[in-house]
């Protein structure tokens, strides 16, 4: 009977494949985000840096780099999912390939302050052509979210290796 892997050897395949699918995205890198992974759970960490200001004024977060951020979220989430079933099954997670946003509609529910921002997206459907998801963005405190956005993605074909 073959042994168990050692949780550790576990851990650090999944940090390396999830490093690998962040590392993939050159945008990702630009604007800072980070993803923070719990077992198969990500959030997505928006470090505040004076470039997100939109109006100095307030001083509020850009409207864009908040959408950017949500949308990051929601992809990245979806890849994961991808990403996780191929990896705990012993494929190869080599080559894979991201979902393409078809639309996204984000609902800004009050400024973003010039603080950390985090968010986490829900699969609310997921088929081998399409996906839906739902992403929540907050600050401070997760029951107050300044953000909130749904995305439908064309989901990318598998290659039939």
């Amino acid at each position: 009977m073959k042994r168990p892997e050692p949780v550790q050897v576990i851990k650090q395949r999944r940090d390396a494949a999830l490093q690998s699918l962040v590392e993939g995205v050159p945008y990702i890198g630009f604007m800072g985000f980070r993803f923070d992974r719990r077992g198969d759970e990500l959030t997505g960490v928006m470090p505040y840096q004076d470039m997100l200001i939109g109006n100095p004024m307030l001083p509020a977060m850009h409207g864009g780099a908040t959408a950017a951020f949500l949308e990051t979220t929601a992809i990245i989430e979806l890849s994961w999912a991808m990403l996780w079933d191929r990896m705990e099954g012993g494929a190869d997670t080599s080559g894979l390939r991201l979902p393409k946003t078809i639309d996204f509609t984000v609902d800004y529910l009050r400024p973003g302050l010039p603080r950390d921002a985090y968010a986490r997206a829900t699969i609310n459907r997921s088929g081998r052509r399409y996906a839906s998801v739902h992403v929540e963005a907050w600050q401070d405190n997760r029951a107050r979210l300044f953000a909130q956005a749904t995305g439908h993605f064309l989901m990318p074909q598998q290659s039939e290796d």
